[in-house]
């Protein structure tokens, strides 16, 4: 059986030109590398150029490609210059992925104004131009992908987040706005809701004696996730084999959503 070439005929990426912004960002990196060893033509974006230049070197050093662009999705100006940077350089965008983000943890009643604009600026309304931008080339060829990278704060919070999950429940809701308003001209959209995955940022919580058992108490698998294991989906979502998949989100999260760890029950097993 030809196992490798079926699966390349359903998940490959090749000719695809994909967006990525966070690509320097402990999800974002691995995304990166992983997409562009499935064919994407990897367009990594972020502020950080020197760990995403790093980030570049080690897909190019792989025989794979990639290119870095500084963008500043706080900024509507440096937008519409990237967007129009890569159009004139590649010719096209075919998929796009939201996947920058940032987090502020601390309670309600402390968050200031400067938070809450960062936070809402960066996870929010700079994915909202970042996909105008986009979609306004997708729909004069009549085809595009949208990957949004929503979080389980979207449905499921953690005390200090409450900033960040309402950054991630309207980003859920815009994904659903762009499947519906786009459809027409080809374009789909989707979320993943990664759930607690371990990254240099999230190291500190899972270090963290109190945090870290609540965590695992509340994850059917009693572990954090890795970014490795954010990629499969993605994989699947920015190639042609989801096709008729938009306007959802989807969960990445070892059973937290479904219930986390069980009490106990009688079994004889």
């Amino acid at each position: 059986m030809a196992v490798g070439k079926n699966l390349e005929k359903l998940f490959s990426l090749e000719n695809k030109v994909i967006v990525l912004t966070g690509a320097a960002g402990g999800i974002g990196s691995v995304l990166a590398k992983g997409l562009a060893g499935a064919g994407g033509d990897m367009v990594l974006c972020d502020v950080a150029m020197d760990p995403l230049h790093q980030v570049e070197k080690e897909i190019v050093d792989n025989g794979d490609r990639a290119k870095s662009f500084e963008l500043d999705i706080m900024n509507i100006e440096s937008i519409k210059t990237f967007v129009d940077t890569v159009i004139a350089e590649y010719g096209k965008i075919d998929v796009l992925i939201n996947c920058a983000g940032i987090n502020k943890r601390e309670g309600f009643l402390d968050v200031e104004e400067s938070t809450y604009d960062k936070l809402m600026g960066i996870n929010l309304k700079g994915v909202f131009f970042l996909s105008q931008e986009v979609a306004k080339h997708m729909i004069k060829v009549k085809r595009g992908n949208i990957i949004n990278m929503s979080s389980h704060n979207a449905v499921g919070m953690l005390g200090g987040c409450s900033v960040y999950g309402a950054t991630k429940s309207a980003l859920t809701a815009l994904t659903r706005s762009m499947a519906v308003e786009w459809a027409q001209y080809g374009i789909r959209a989707n979320a993943i809701a990664p759930g607690h995955i371990i990254t240099p940022l999230t190291t500190v919580t899972w270090e963290h004696p109190e945090r870290s058992q609540y965590l695992k108490e509340r994850i059917a698998m009693e572990r954090p996730g890795t970014p490795e294991e954010v990629l499969g989906l993605t994989v699947m979502l920015a190639s042609d084999s989801s096709s008729y998949m938009s306007g959802m989100m989807y969960h990445i999260d070892g059973g937290c959503l479904a219930g986390g760890k069980p009490w106990p029950y009688d079994t004889k097993y």
